[in-house]
């Protein structure tokens, strides 16, 4: 079994279109992983084996592979995880990020910061990420290295720092200065495998020296163990202790690294694998993880390592025709073992592990475990979820789980054949599993299935999966928003639940304050303030149920309840007649009869928009924006395109990329993203409830 230290759990994350796909089918090709260099054109990468990967040229799931890469005399374990760059998937961003321990941010040097590249960074911050970044596409026009540093400085609010200079750029762009050995690197073979070692080109010296300045400058600024060495004597500090430094600055978040390189023309890549076994944290660098007893509901501290209690957690779940269900599992503590049985946190139950495989994006091999600090796959676990923590029985702890958003869009659909009703539930039970921003629904007073997404592209990709994987061809509704109804005023009411069946009978009775929540989305807010015992302890918890069960349909036009807050205030019980069920019961009833008096109002979601386009387009695509009730937020120029954010009602934006696409005949750009709930002007809801 391999050290913690020579492994490597790392993300690729970037805008859609940035290169993260070509980008770690060159890292795989440079590691002998394969001998054929994939392209995302032509539809044969590892990464994106996806048939609707392949046809759309984009990453739709989140791939693992593991690779090896020799460097410093040393073998070492690299799981690859090349993330989604869509908006419509940026929950494989976040679940992946939940487990790794590092990212290569990827940008493209003509475009530098682009909105989704935003997401995925604030993602990384929320899980305390170390990064790198990798300013690809040198090779293109417009390419500009040093406009891209100092967007993420910007922009992104992080510490970037040259660790490397592109040498020329655009068709002149050649290789690399490596501002740590002070040598220049030249790639002339066009399969990337081989380099000359070179001295700095002299038109480039001089900028050299003063990048090499300020990235000795910012790790003296970062790190105290260098200051001491840069104050001693910064004309002569060992390339060893530079490196080091780098280091220890990236794992506290204090430096992110920008190499240069050209991925698609296979220049520069290596670079980029030594950069990441030299910065990027291994599982030993993790020093604590944090996790709660499930008993009593205490913190505790995981150490990472094989001698340890087993604890794993579920980030992925796949269902394969030939195997049945695929967990994909990050361990943090112990090992996993074939045959092993494991408590399932979210259950309570136990799984045995058929068998262990390592991950080889649709490829697997056996293994015979997995210890801390690797990924890898289980099969043969029933019943077990994204987010799951699995644990050794007689050690049960619970991980932090993995928080998803909502979706926001869905569709009314059905089997275009009634013979195939049944085929289209188990369907979509497989499709829930293995995607956690998938939901499915019935609608109580049509009968309709919905089907609900992240967006329409997200939507879209599910019901040719249906077609193309489950041979079911559905008929599917227009799209419909998934609107929230929240209170404005405050209301009292009393409620009594009685009903007589012959002998015992039940009886609750209850009076509660309803009001508005703090926020727009924070769900029940339930303060108990019964005195004297007139309701039992043992049956408050119900009628808080009642009312979490009751906030799922509103009473404007059945969509859920934000947020609201319940004051119980009284109540009364029978002796003989009073039973949990009955209190939970009457808060749902309660809630029914005095909800419409809380003057309920209608929520919508609005969308940030991201526009990129020439500016001669500007007006057009504005005043389209301001048609679709959108909120102009800002506007500036970025290189040679106008940037355009705003804020528009989703219900405005269905077909609005294509729309974008007819008014800058094709070059416009927009991403979309997820910002708040607003209130629904009244025309506008008036409608929505009829």
């Amino acid at each position: 079994m391999k050290q913690l230290t020579d492994f490597r759990n790392i993300g690729i994350m970037a805008h859609v279109d940035a290169g993260k796909t070509t980008l770690t089918e060159r890292m795989l090709y440079f590691t002998g992983f394969t001998h054929k260099l994939g392209n995302v054109d032509d539809g044969n990468t590892i990464m994106d084996s996806d048939p609707q990967e392949e046809k759309r040229g984009i990453t739709i799931s989140s791939a693992a592979i593991t690779t090896q890469w020799l460097a410093n005399g040393r073998n070492w374990t690299i799981n690859i995880i090349d993330t989604p760059g869509h908006v419509d998937f940026t929950a494989e961003v976040e679940r992946s990020l939940r487990v790794l321990d590092g990212a290569v941010a990827v940008f493209d040097a003509r475009s530098g910061v682009q909105p989704q590249t935003e997401t995925v960074w604030h993602q990384a911050n929320k899980y305390r990420v170390p990064r790198i970044a990798f300013v690809n596409k040198m090779d293109r026009e417009g390419a500009n290295f040093q406009q891209v540093v100092q967007n993420i400085r910007e922009r992104l609010n992080g510490n970037a720092v040259a660790v490397q200079l592109p040498i020329g750029a655009e068709s002149d762009f050649t290789g690399i200065i490596d501002l740590i050995s002070m040598e220049g690197r030249i790639w002339e073979a066009s399969d990337g495998k081989t380099w000359n070692t070179d001295s700095i080109p002299d038109q480039l010296r001089q900028e050299a020296q003063q990048a090499r300045q300020q990235l000795l400058e910012e790790l003296a600024l970062v790190d105290e163990i260098f200051l001491e060495q840069y104050l001693r004597d910064a004309g002569n500090i060992a390339v060893s202790d530079i490196r080091a430094a780098i280091r220890r600055a990236v794992l506290s978040l204090a430096l992110v690294p920008v190499l240069a390189g050209a991925a698609y023309k296979n220049k520069a890549v290596q670079p980029l694998l030594d950069a990441v076994v030299d910065y990027l944290p291994s599982p030993a660098d993790i020093e604590v993880i944090n996790a709660i007893q499930p008993d009593s509901n205490e913190a505790i501290e995981l150490v990472p390592s094989l001698d340890r209690p087993s604890a794993a957690l579920a980030f992925k779940v796949l269902v394969d025709d030939y195997v049945g269900q695929l967990t994909l599992v990050r361990v943090y503590s112990g090992q996993l073992k074939n045959g092993d049985v494991l408590w399932n946190s979210r259950t309570g139950k136990q799984v045995r592990v058929s068998r262990l495989m390592r991950i080889l994006s649709d490829k697997f091999e056996n293994v015979d475990a997995i210890g801390a600090g690797d990924i890898g796959a289980a099969i043969g676990l029933k019943d077990v979820k994204t987010g799951d923590t699995l644990a050794d029985p007689k050690h049960p702890v619970l991980l932090e789980e993995i928080n998803f958003p909502e979706p926001m869009i869905g569709y009314a659909i059905e089997a275009k054949s009634a013979k195939d009703n049944d085929k289209l539930g188990e369907a979509l039970a497989r499709l829930t599993e293995e995607d956690p921003t998938l939901q499915v629904s019935v609608n109580e007073l049509t009968g309709q299935t919905i089907l609900k997404g992240m967006g329409e592209l997200h939507l879209e990709v599910k019901l040719e999966k249906l077609a193309s994987q489950y041979q079911l061809e559905v008929n599917k509704g227009a799209p419909q928003i998934e609107y929230k109804e929240i209170f404005t005023d405050t209301v009292t009411h009393r409620e009594t639940y009685k009903k007589q069946n012959g002998g015992s009978g039940s009886f609750a009775d209850i009076t509660f304050e309803l009001s508005p929540g703090n926020n727009e989305s924070n769900g029940l807010e339930f303060v108990n303030e019964i005195k004297g015992g007139a309701i039992p302890k043992e049956f408050i918890p119900s009628v808080s149920k009642g009312f979490e069960k009751a906030m799922l349909n509103g009473v404007l036009a059945g969509y859920p309840v934000a947020s609201m807050k319940v004051r119980l205030l009284d109540g009364k019980v029978h002796e003989k007649d009073s039973h949990a069920f009955d209190f939970e019961l009457a808060a749902i009833s309660g809630f029914k009869n005095i909800a419409a008096k809380a003057q309920p109002r209608l929520l919508e979601p609005w969308m940030k928009v991201d526009v990129n386009l020439p500016e001669e387009y500007t007006g057009v695509v504005t005043g389209d924006l301001n048609k679709r009730r959108g909120v102009i937020r800002q506007m500036r120029m970025d290189g040679n395109m106008q940037y355009i954010s705003a804020a528009v009602p989703l219900s405005e934006l269905f077909g609005y990329i294509t729309v974008l696409r007819t008014l800058s005949s094709g070059r416009a750009s927009a991403s979309m993203t997820f910002e708040n709930y607003q209130p629904v002007p009244v025309q506008i809801a008036a409608s929505v409830i009829s």
